[in-house]
Formats: C-alpha cells, sequence, structure tokens
C-alpha cells in the first residue's frame, strides 16, 4: 500500500493519516478551484491546523514540512490576488503596518509584553516567550536569522499565571505573515 508521507518510527508518535489525506484533499481542492469560495483553504487555515497524534501515523516531521512548503505556496498566491485587486503600494502598506504593529508589541517590557492568565490558571512560561521574542526582535533589526519553521515549531512550557495563549500564538502567525510577505 502506498502512502502520502512515511510512516512514523515504531517508537514515536505520527499524525492520523485519514486527517492528513482528508485536509490535504481539501486544499487540493482549494487549490484547483479558480475562484475562493466559503469553504476555500486559505495559509492561514493551513498554518493553523493541527492533527491528532497517534502510533502508526504519518511522519509529523515530513508532514510538517509538507505543510509548512503548502502554506508559503498558498499565500503567494493570496499575496499576488491581493496585489492584482488593490495594487503593490496598498500591499506594502499592509506590510508596514503589520511591522508597525509588531513592534510595538515587542518593545514592551519583559514580562508585560502580553496579558497574564489569572490566578488560577496557567499561560505559557513568560521567560520563555520574552527570550524567543528577543530573537524575533534581532531577526527584525537584521542581525539575526529565524526560518518560518522556527516560528512554527516553537515550544513553551507553561506556568501559573503565564501570558495568555491566544495573544502569543497571534503574534507568532504575524511574526510568519510579515516574514512571507517581505520574501
Amino acid at each position: 500500500m502506498s502512502t502520502a508521507f512515511p510512516l512514523a518510527e515504531r517508537n514515536e508518535p505520527g499524525y492520523r493519516r485519514e486527517q492528513v489525506d482528508e485536509f490535504l484533499s481539501r486544499a487540493r481542492a482549494s487549490y484547483e478551484q479558480s475562484s475562493a469560495g466559503d469553504d476555500a483553504v486559505t495559509s492561514a487555515d493551513i498554518r493553523r491546523t493541527a492533527f491528532t497524534v497517534r502510533r502508526k501515523g504519518y511522519s509529523a516531521r515530513h508532514v510538517d514540512a509538507a505543510m509548512d512548503r503548502l502554506e508559503e505556496v498558498f499565500f503567494e498566491r493570496e499575496r499576488r490576488a491581493r496585489i492584482a485587486e488593490f495594487g503593490e503600494e496598498s500591499w506594502w502598506a499592509e506590510t508596514r503596518q503589520l511591522l508597525s504593529e509588531l513592534r510595538g508589541r515587542l518593545e514592551r517590557p519583559k514580562g508585560a509584553r502580553f496579558r497574564r492568565r489569572s490566578l488560577f490558571a496557567s499561560g505559557y512560561r513568560r521567560a520563555q516567550v520574552d527570550a524567543f521574542l528577543d530573537q524575533v526582535t534581532t531577526m527584525l533589526h537584521g542581525e539575526g536569522s529565524l526560518t518560518t519553521a522556527d516560528i512554527r515549531g516553537v515550544v513553551f512550557h507553561s506556568e501559573w499565571r503565564g501570558y495568555n495563549e491566544d495573544q502569543v500564538d497571534a503574534l507568532l502567525d504575524a511574526v510568519i505573515v510579515l516574514m512571507l510577505s517581505t520574501r
């Protein structure tokens, strides 16, 4: 039997094959459509998709790499459509606005860059998030290098009263959009 991806090694979990195959089928159908419908897959959908982990699933490493490439292809297509509709100057104005918003968040003091979770809830460990965002800041100043895979793959431990996960995830998504926008 032929599979789309190699299976995970014996001792490591992989992604549920049915979920991966179904999502890629939807993505292929969306890409082949000439106009975007309500159920069309977007680059943001690809970035936010998570698959259930199980034994004998597809190799997560291989699927993640394919999803990264797929997101870039969809993003480039969306970028071209947006430029065709509104013009290149509008595209760059939006990109500059996104950069300005990111810098505003990144320039906040460490420990106060995001809303903290309530007294009885856990969130992302503030010190880890701040350290990673320092790397992002360095990259934005042209002094360091991070890839979109680095941004997608970062993992933060949890702590009581940590940073709000949704806010951190939204910022990381915006960093990826900025990186893809300026290629």
